[in-house]
């Protein structure tokens, strides 16, 4: 699946996400991969909000993590250890997307809960969902 361009806190920051749609992609996610370029990520898409839980078995990279509500609002950030298969789980249980980036990247751009992601199509639930 082709990766979509995510523009977050009104096009102040740039990114190049891999989708993950499937059940199949969502199980795999960043699994194995050694490296990942800085404005690049990994956006899980659910078809509805419900209390996310993320871990990172198979997974060597360093990530940050943020729950999306369907608005496109970052709900929680979370930092997350290589190989740990501990759960994080969401505060809220109205997280729609989830969004994994390098460790520290949402600190080091000055994104934080709050900012809203979107594509160039509009809003995450317009571009996925089409007007609910």
């Amino acid at each position: 699946m082709p990766a979509v361009h995510l523009s977050i806190a009104a096009g102040a920051e740039e990114i190049v996400a891999e989708q993950a749609i499937s059940p199949a992609q969502v199980q795999a996610g960043l699994m194995f991969r050694k490296e990942m370029s800085e404005n690049s990520g990994m956006l899980f898409v659910f078809s509805d909000p419900h209390r996310a839980s993320f871990w990172m078995r198979n997974t060597v990279l360093p990530l940050t993590c943020a729950y999306i509500d369907p608005n496109g609002v970052i709900l929680e950030i979370h930092d997350m250890k290589p190989l740990d298969e501990s759960s994080i789980e969401a505060s809220s249980d109205n997280v729609q997307f989830v969004l994994e980036m390098n460790r520290g990247w949402f600190a080091r751009h000055n994104v934080s809960t709050g900012a809203v992601v979107r594509t160039g199509r509009g809003s995450l639930v317009e571009t996925y969902f089409g007007r609910r």
